[in-house]
């Protein structure tokens, strides 16, 4: 995932609203530097919940030239949304069920050196997993703050989210 920031001339209230833009996709290891320009299409937006007023998220999908041509874009190798796309078009009669999970660890940082899970002893490992999983209490759910506005920050946007849970390890 890639993150980039634009100011609009004007508020926005529907996604056709947002212009397409591109970014060099050699300068995250996307492409070669012959051919790095790739393409953002907008898909969908929501209100942004941290600089919250007029401000909104947009999730776009990246494209690519299909050659050297420069006439066709195609999907870039880290977009399946198209090729979902593609399958859900083929069966627009039937209505798919589906669903993303997000897993994450938070780190901690010691020294310019030394990087480690939040919440693991400093020289070791944890417990087996047994009390981390979905777990409540400042001595086995570590990050539980942050976890939690994730959440808030996905509901405020109107993100359609099912729930969260603490998983098998601390941080």
């Amino acid at each position: 995932m890639r993150s980039k920031c634009r100011t609009l001339d004007s508020r926005v209230s529907d996604i056709s609203e947002i212009p397409e833009w591109n970014y060099d996709g050699s300068s995250c290891y996307q492409a070669t530097t012959e051919r790095s320009e790739y393409f953002l299409k907008p898909v969908t937006l929501f209100p942004d919940p941290f600089r919250e007023g007029d401000n909104v998220l947009v999730f776009c999908e990246a494209y690519k030239w299909k050659d050297m041509t420069c006439q066709e874009l195609i999907p870039t190798n880290t977009n399946y949304r198209g090729h979902a796309l593609e399958i859900f078009d083929a069966a627009k009669e039937l209505e798919p069920w589906y669903g993303i999970e997000q897993e994450y660890s938070i780190m901690t940082k010691y020294n310019k050196f030394e990087m480690q899970h939040y919440g693991w002893p400093y020289a070791g490992y944890p417990a087996e997993q047994g009390p981390y999983y979905c777990s409540v209490g400042g001595n086995v759910n570590f990050g539980r703050e942050l976890q939690d506005a994730h959440y808030k920050a996905c509901l405020y946007s109107g993100i359609k989210i099912a729930g969260t849970n603490a998983e098998v390890m601390p941080g």
